[in-house]
């Protein structure tokens, strides 16, 4: 069963981006959600990324 949560090696993976890119994203605001845990490591609600991954979908021209 697959955890609530991603990691960001994880969310790194699935999104095929190196850590820079999350982290220049990060800068601009335009990551997703994300909480940083006391060891410092950087953990992605599945449910948080589903809805960032929405966000980012551009529509269909007519």
């Amino acid at each position: 069963m697959p955890s609530d949560f991603l990691t960001l090696d994880e969310f790194l993976a699935q999104m095929g981006v190196p850590r820079s890119t999350f982290f220049r994203w990060k800068a601009i605001g335009l990551a997703p959600r994300h909480y940083k845990m006391p060891n410092r490591s950087i953990r992605i609600r599945r449910a948080d990324f589903e809805s960032w991954l929405s966000s980012c979908e551009e529509s269909q021209a007519a």
